[in-house]
């Protein structure tokens, strides 16, 4: 029998493993556990954060995604336009562009933004710039915009404006920002990855702001400026009688489009600014400081006519009444003279109240006001408006100062003496009023003691602050005073038979006559007015010139009223104003 051969089994061991290679084979497998350990903590970390950005957090990215794509853009509102009372607009709204530069807004002209955006600017918003084509001769009536500030952001009146805002500043514009201001729109636009627009998504279309319509004339406020050319620092107001403004000029001015036509924009070479930092900086003159309604000044002789309104109506004198014109008066170590007797050595003889306004005679008013006394003159000039303001819609309106013996005490700790009162009767001393109050109570003389709130919005009814301040028979007396002052023998020398070439103005042999040595077109129009030359700082310093005035003197269309600073006698500086102002008036 054949031997069977080997068999594999045979061969098969079963020892036992290495120690090394059993160790080998164990760290191998702790190695493949702790990487699928740490794969699988990944995956759940990636599946977390992949679940937090798109679930938890998936409307924010999905905002800043479109953020990236979509742009909103604000599409500025155009402001309202300001007319004057015969529709001529006094601002203008022209094509333009805002950028923010440091957390400023810089309005730029359509050229400098144009170059700009060639050179690849791309954050430029479209807007309207303001234009203002009467520059210095209107600047503080209007005003002009400027970027809110910190400060305004808190105030009630501009609740949801933004840092970036322009708001109106000073004048009309400041006064009704509210309905100038219109309501911006906006559009989004798709932009690509370089942020370029590629297409409008959707647009609200902006509301522009309301027009609105002044009592300004716009020609006379110019004839006004150019009249006050020489005038270095002063005021002049024309009105209605029924309040309204007709012009207001205060000098120094300013060209306001400075502020709002950026840095390219040149002012023309009459203007007295030539840089907003000029405007800013000028701390002496203060061109931003509308003197027609904020100077506060001692009147001068133009008082006068409160102190006899204040006699007469409360029957302290009447018509009869008068004094010795003595040239100078004597209290103790004092003296107190007239102008007339100091500057001529003349008297005037005996005075009465007409006579008194015709002269402007020192003398009568020192010996009115003692007679009257002060607290019955203080309450008088209470009652024309004094030491209040009027209510003018213009911001910073001052109230002035009517003296009291109590006011002086208090403030000065003094008593007061008789000194104080003749100063007073010639609207001297503590006495200080606007130029804007001056007008007026020579409009409550001009309407037979009614006085109206002056405003500059145009409206249907006139707004009475008094009334009855004054019978017929003392207003009569007064005006009769103002008409004789401003005729021969009395003080206004310019408007000595004031006459015009109107062949339009119908003579009635009361208001308007008719000029013996001149053509028929020649009319002399009577004027009644009042001169003040009132004596401010040291003998070196001059006097501030005032004249106030209305015409024609029996029906009144006008009342004018001009303060010229430190410039001299009020007949010779103010007097030659008036007339221009009332020639141009009288001559249309």
């Amino acid at each position: 029998m054949n031997k069977v051969g080997i068999a594999f089994p045979d061969f098969v061991s079963s020892e036992k493993l290495h120690k090394k290679q059993k160790e080998f084979i164990q760290n191998h497998s702790t190695r493949d556990l702790f990487l699928l350990l740490c794969l699988g903590v990944f995956v759940f970390l990636l599946f977390a954060r992949l679940f937090y950005l798109q679930v938890v957090e998936g409307s924010k990215y999905r905002y800043l995604s479109n953020s990236n794509r979509i742009r909103t853009v604000i599409v500025h509102a155009p402001r309202g336009i300001i007319f004057d009372r015969y529709g001529k607009p006094l601002v203008y709204n022209i094509p333009g562009f805002r950028e923010e530069v440091n957390g400023k807004t810089v309005q730029l002209e359509q050229k400098q933004a144009l170059a700009l955006i060639a050179k690849g600017k791309k954050d430029l918003e479209v807007d309207s710039l303001r234009e203002y084509p009467y520059k210095d001769a209107m600047a503080q009536v209007i005003g002009y915009l400027g970027q809110i500030s910190k400060s305004e952001l808190s105030e009630p009146q501009y609740a949801g404006y933004g840092p970036g805002d322009l708001i109106g500043k000073e004048g009309i514009e400041q006064e009704y920002e509210s309905k100038l201001r219109g309501t911006d729109g906006k559009q989004l636009i798709e932009v690509d990855a370089m942020g370029n627009p590629v297409r409008t998504l959707g647009q609200t279309d902006p509301v522009p702001g309301q027009n609105i319509t002044l009592t300004i004339d716009a020609n006379l406020q110019e004839a006004v400026y150019n009249a006050m050319k020489d005038v270095k620092r002063g005021a002049a107001i024309v009105s209605t009688p029924k309040g309204e403004i007709l012009a207001m000029v205060s000098k120094p001015s300013f060209d306001p489009n400075l502020f709002t036509l950026g840095s390219n924009y040149l002012v023309s070479s009459g203007s007295s600014y030539f840089s907003v930092s000029d405007i800013l900086s000028d701390s002496k003159n203060q061109p931003l400081l509308n003197r027609a309604i904020s100077g506060l000044y001692p009147p001068g002789s133009t008082f006068k006519l409160i102190v006899a309104a204040s006699g007469l109506s409360n029957k302290i004198i009447d018509a009869n009444w008068q004094i010795q014109d003595t040239g100078v008066l004597n209290v103790g170590s004092f003296s107190f003279s007239n102008w007339y007797y100091t500057g001529y050595g003349g008297t005037d003889g005996m005075v009465n109240v007409v006579k008194g306004i015709q002269r402007s005679n020192d003398i009568f008013f020192y010996k009115l006001a003692e007679k009257v006394g002060v607290d019955t003159v203080s309450k008088t000039a209470s009652e024309f408006g004094l030491g209040k303001p009027l209510g003018i819609d213009l911001a910073g309106e001052a109230s002035g100062v009517v003296p009291t013996p109590e006011w002086k005490q208090k403030t000065f700790g003094q008593p007061w003496y008789l000194g104080d009162t003749y100063h007073y009767g010639i609207g001297q001393g503590y006495l200080l009023v606007t130029p804007l109050q001056v007008n007026a109570w020579t409009e409550g003389i001009a309407n037979n003691g009614t006085i109206y709130q002056p405003h500059l919005l145009k409206s249907e009814q006139p707004i009475t602050l008094a009334s009855n301040l004054l019978n017929q028979q003392d207003d009569d007396l007064i005006r009769e005073g103002m008409v004789e002052a401003c005729a021969p023998g009395g003080v206004a020398w310019p408007l000595f038979n004031f006459s015009v070439k109107n062949p339009k103005l119908a003579i009635d042999n009361k208001n308007i006559l008719p000029v013996a040595s001149a053509s028929a077109d020649t009319k002399h129009v009577v004027v009644a007015c009042k001169t003040g030359t009132a004596q401010v700082g040291g003998e070196t310093t001059l006097p501030h010139a005032w004249v106030t005035a209305f015409a024609p003197a029996y029906n009144p269309q006008i009342v004018v009223t001009v303060l010229s600073e430190n410039s001299g006698e009020g007949s010779n500086v103010a007097g030659p104003i008036v007339k221009e102002i009332l020639s141009y008036w009288f001559s249309r």
